[in-house]
């Protein structure tokens, strides 16, 4: 976004930030014209374009059980106390499609908060009150700082898309928005 304002000093970016399921209802009611999400939307009437990809780490702290575990089984997931993204969110719904993908149902999971961003999870997790799973660029720092570990369990790569409504007015600055990132 700093770069497509750069390019285009006089477009002002009116930013709001919100999970994939509050994105795509934005983007489908008009209240935005674009959306950019970490979740898959089933919705027609969106357009979706990858314009990225990030991977989900489970991070725990140095000190947890986890830590140093070298490949953490799936099964093993169940066992400790997690801090996770509402419903609704990308993060959320990735690690839930994974947990099923690996066998684990995500109803096993020992949920010990519920938080609706990505810096109170973490915030949550490094205090210890769980496991957590979030995008490995969004832990950097706490990883890097030795806040957080990142435990020996492969999550998936995520697609990031810029969703558009396909039938509503499309303004030149959103059209070199997604030029830009696309």
């Amino acid at each position: 976004m700093s770069a497509f304002h750069a390019a285009y000093p006089g477009v002002e970016l009116d930013v709001a930030i919100g999970n994939t399921r509050e994105a795509a209802e934005a983007v489908l009611s008009g209240a935005a014209e674009l959306g950019l999400v970490e979740g898959e939307i089933d919705q027609p009437m969106l357009e979706q374009t990858v314009v990225g990809s990030d991977r989900l780490a489970v991070l725990v702290t140095p000190d947890h059980p986890w830590a140093g575990v070298r490949r953490l089984e799936a099964a093993t997931l169940a066992t400790q106390a997690w801090v996770l993204r509402e419903a609704g969110s990308g993060t959320r719904s990735t690690l839930e499609a994974a947990l099923r993908r690996a066998g684990v149902d995500p109803q096993t999971l020992s949920i010990a908060m519920t938080l609706p961003s990505n810096e109170a999870v973490l915030a949550a997790a490094e205090a210890g009150a769980g496991a957590t799973a979030l995008s490995e660029s969004v832990a950097y720092a706490s990883v890097a700082a030795g806040r957080l570990v990142m435990a020996d369990f492969t999550l998936p790569e995520r697609p990031f898309r810029l969703m558009r409504h396909s039938e509503r007015y499309r303004s030149k600055a959103g059209d070199a928005f997604v030029e830009a990132v696309g």
